[in-house]
């Protein structure tokens, strides 16, 4: 936690921030009751946006600002 990020690296809503819980064996799966499903999985990541803002990604949405840049 702490790492400086990028969100959606090379994308048009590419965001910077900061990592602020890693919910790891916790993000779970989706649940559905009666074949209908209720709740999606958790993501894995909380990042804390420059911008004020914060949002939930999992690994495919997010790189380290080193690695991105």
């Amino acid at each position: 936690m702490g790492s400086s990020v990028i969100v959606y690296p090379g994308t048009d809503e590419e965001l910077h921030g900061t990592v602020v819980e890693d919910f790891a064996d916790l993000a779970g799966t989706a649940v559905e009751v009666a074949g209908e499903r209720i709740v999606e999985p958790a993501r894995r990541w909380a990042v804390n946006l420059d911008d004020g803002g914060l949002v939930f990604v999992d690994d495919d949405s997010i790189a380290l600002a080193a690695e991105a840049a």
